[in-house]
């Protein structure tokens, strides 16, 4: 049994965390654009500066619509390149210094690393070949690959829950507070892969991410984040779901913080579909997968 969390538990951690990628750049739009300029100084085009104002102002009303108490608050975390500062300046037009309890520099949650200035020809060459190869594990020449990403990814998660638990981010347990990572596509991806424990398979079927689009993990009511809370099932299924991991969303909702979903074949049944449920002589009374509260079959 797990334990169930208590009001006080819930209330240090973190209402909504939202991942969202920049607005537009240059490079998105053109991209010769790399052969010129180093990537992490790849500006945002003006539609890009729009979209930011416009993500800002939607990213607004979703918290403050949302939130259980009009004193709610926000906590920035931003990729070091260009386009990702520029995009948090335009949407952090929206929100007032009052809202705003903290702005952190992230260079973990940078833009995969493609490697330096770029040939046009030869990364349309690279990329033809990376589509065959695999997204998560092909490294680029002078780059990383998707699995570097996942462990430098990894490694902020990690800093990001002592930030929590250790009350770094000075949160009023009083206030409804948003965690908003501002970063890149590929980027955003990965982080969603390894919060949800998806799998290097279900990685690669993932869509990116539009240009400041963001995917919202609210916080379920036995302490599990989900993306079923804000979202739609016909939004996750056009990210690239499917029917079992959309099923395991759902289930979060009201999952006990750190319960394990042991219905989830990727969480067993793709090893070892082949064993039986149990011993001839195991006692009965002991647990199968089949026991558990979940729904994600």
């Amino acid at each position: 049994m797990h334990p169930i969390p208590n009001h006080s538990t819930l209330s240090v951690l973190p209402k909504r965390i939202i991942i969202m990628r920049h607005g537009e750049s240059r490079g998105n739009l053109d991209n010769s654009a790399y052969s010129t300029i180093p990537d992490h100084q790849i500006p945002l085009t003006d539609v890009g500066l729009t979209q930011a104002q416009d993500a800002g102002a939607r990213l607004r009303q979703l918290i403050s619509t949302a939130s259980s108490t009009d004193s709610w608050r926000v906590h920035f975390y931003v990729s070091p390149y260009a386009r990702a500062q520029s995009t948090l300046r335009e949407l952090g037009r929206s929100f007032t210094k009052k809202r705003v309890i903290g702005v952190r520099e992230e260079c973990r949650i940078r833009e995969q690393d493609f490697g330096n200035f770029q040939v046009e020809e030869r990364m349309r060459a690279i990329k033809r070949t990376r589509k065959r190869f695999g997204r998560f594990f092909y490294r680029f020449p002078e780059g990383e690959s998707a699995a570097d990403v996942f462990d430098r990814v990894s490694s902020f998660l990690e800093s990001l829950w002592r930030d929590i638990d250790m009350k770094r981010l000075h949160h009023d347990p009083s206030h409804d507070l948003s965690l908003i990572i501002v970063s890149h596509g590929l980027t955003s991806q990965v982080f969603l892969m390894k919060w949800f424990k998806w799998t290097v398979e279900q990685f690669e079927r993932l869509n990116n991410l539009g240009n400041c689009e963001f995917r919202v993990m609210e916080l379920g009511d036995g302490g599990e984040y989900t993306l079923a809370i804000h979202h739609t099932e016909e939004e996750m299924h056009e990210w690239g779901l499917d029917a079992e991991m959309i099923a395991d969303q759902k289930w979060r909702i009201n999952a006990h913080r750190g319960e394990w979903n042991g219905n989830c074949p990727w969480y067993l049944d793709a090893f070892f579909d082949h064993l039986d449920d149990s011993d001839d002589n195991e006692d009965s009374v002991d647990e199968s997968p089949s026991d558990y509260s979940s729904v994600c079959a």
